[in-house]
């Protein structure tokens, strides 16, 4: 008798529950089935999850709701309309923050500028503005850009198309971007990018860092918890992941602090140093060991992925799109000339008149954003421009991956590789709404390095394009990889040719 008092008890609570959710859940995105939710639909399309996510929003009118497993607050609402995106970036800031839901999944980051609210955000982000404005520091990273791109960059790559191999051009990217951030913000470079391109173990284990804090989006939290817990799976993976970071990372300011224990920032004779030896000189007392780790471990994932994540797409672009190539080359030799020797690595000054490769940079960041989700969170309750309700602790996703993709965004055309639709009659620059365009993001917590980002891929793109033609190996599979930055599963298999001058 008690077990058929106990069934319908909970036959009773589980219907009052799945009515409960169809109350709550005013614009499913898919089926909610009981108990499981809306994740098989999920599951079922993780391996294109991105193109699945444009398919899904367009059908919905740009935004709608994910409702995961019972009693797992796996519930979200996403959004690609640029209306609700304006809203929640800028004109109501204050009421959505990144949360305490948001840094445990995030934890690789700690307390940096990424995951940080509040003063602590504020902190960190008018520590680096004052550092990025700093002409000094301008003048320091084109030093460091262009020395690499010279004695590395191009060095492999003429050996490669010398022995006529193909090669990884993402891998390329990889180890150029972190040899080159490396020596930006630490001052020293690994030289991940030489001939016998070597395993890099700090490399690998920032891949694995994303990956595994991309699987902890679509994965129950109490799920990942309890595999953190265990360490198996994934969360193992992030574990030792973390460790062999921390470990570099830690080492390396032990030697900064011993060096500037020695020597006064007047006796070091640096005209300009990197950002961990400028943030530990200008905040003595507080900038601690966790401190600097946090710093570094973001400014790493802004100057690094971000960047290895535009230049592949970008070239995979280029080269399936001759004619935006032969535009590319033309301006070049219109803007700069015909430098006979084609080997010299153009300055910032050069670059900045370089218009349509611009714009080319931005049709690769339109269509394949380096990040690309955003995710916040709201602190009271809300409704947006769309008329949507969101209620106090609503988890919000922004997929900016879709919104690049939307007709009623960029028209029409908006699948093509279009770089004419960044530039003025006048052959200027348009200007582009940065909640429509949120590659950089938006509002307050708008890139501090959005310039500094566009003149170090143009300087990296001009070197390679006016030395070599890339042609991506045929039958090559491109997809995006399951990460929290937007990289190719399989990487980019290209040939490289010796450009004729």
């Amino acid at each position: 008798m008690f077990c058929y008092a106990a069934a319908a008890i909970a036959a009773v609570f589980c219907i009052i529950y799945f009515f409960h959710r169809r109350l709550c859940c005013r614009y499913p995105l898919f089926t909610d089935y009981p108990i499981i939710g809306m994740l098989p639909a999920l599951l079922c399309n993780l391996w294109r999850i991105h193109d699945f996510s444009v398919e899904v929003l367009k059908s919905h009118g740009g935004t709608g709701e994910f409702t995961g497993p019972w009693f797992t607050n796996m519930n979200y609402l996403i959004t690609s309309d640029p209306i609700n995106v304006h809203h929640i970036l800028s004109k109501n800031f204050s009421n959505y923050v990144k949360g305490p839901e948001f840094r445990e999944i995030f934890q690789a980051f700690g307390d940096g500028i990424f995951t940080a609210d509040a003063e602590t955000w504020k902190y960190n982000r008018d520590l680096f503005q004052s550092l990025f404005k700093n002409r000094s520091f301008e003048v320091f990273l084109e030093k460091t850009i262009r020395k690499k791109v010279q004695n590395s960059l191009l060095v492999v790559l003429d050996h490669v198309q010398q022995q006529g191999r193909v090669v990884d051009l993402q891998d390329v990217f990889n180890r150029f971007t972190f040899d080159n951030i490396c020596s930006t913000v630490l001052g020293y470079d690994p030289n991940c990018l030489s001939l016998d391109f070597p395993e890099v173990a700090i490399e690998k284990a920032f891949n694995e860092i994303e990956e595994s804090i991309f699987y902890r989006h679509v994965m129950p939290k109490r799920l990942w918890k309890l595999q953190r817990w265990l360490q198996i799976g994934r969360e193992k993976t992030m574990t030792e992941a973390c460790k062999s970071f921390d470990e570099f990372i830690h080492a390396l300011i032990a030697s900064k602090f011993e060096k500037l224990s020695k020597y006064n920032e007047n006796k070091t004779g640096e005209a300009c140093a990197d950002l961990l030896t400028t943030v530990m000189r200008e905040g003595k007392e507080q900038h601690d060991a966790g401190f600097l780790r946090d710093a570094v471990f973001n400014l790493f994932v802004a100057g690094r992925d971000t960047l290895t994540s535009a230049l592949t797409w970008f070239f995979w672009l280029v080269a399936t799109n001759p004619l935006v190539e032969a535009k590319i080359l033309e301006e070049m030799n219109e803007k700069i000339g015909r430098n006979e020797n084609t080997a010299s690595i153009l300055t910032i000054e050069e670059v900045k008149k370089l218009v349509y490769l611009h714009g080319a940079i931005c049709e690769t960041l339109r269509l394949f954003p380096s990040i690309p989700f955003e995710r916040k969170q709201a602190l009271e309750a809300d409704v947006l421009p769309s008329g949507h309700g969101v209620n106090p602790r609503t988890m919000i996703l922004f997929s900016l991956y879709a919104m690049g993709r939307f007709e009623e965004i960029w028209g029409e055309d908006c699948m093509e590789l279009k770089p004419e639709r960044w530039i003025s009659q006048k052959g200027g620059i348009v200007y582009v709404p940065s909640y429509k365009f949120v590659a950089f993001n938006a509002g307050p917590r708008t890139c501090l390095g959005k310039e500094l980002s566009f003149l170090q891929m143009k300087i990296v793109a001009a070197a390679i394009l006016r030395n070599y033609h890339v042609q991506v190996v045929e039958g090559s599979v491109v997809t995006p990889n399951l990460s929290v930055v937007l990289l190719m599963k399989n990487g980019l298999k290209v040939k490289i040719t010796k450009r004729e001058t």
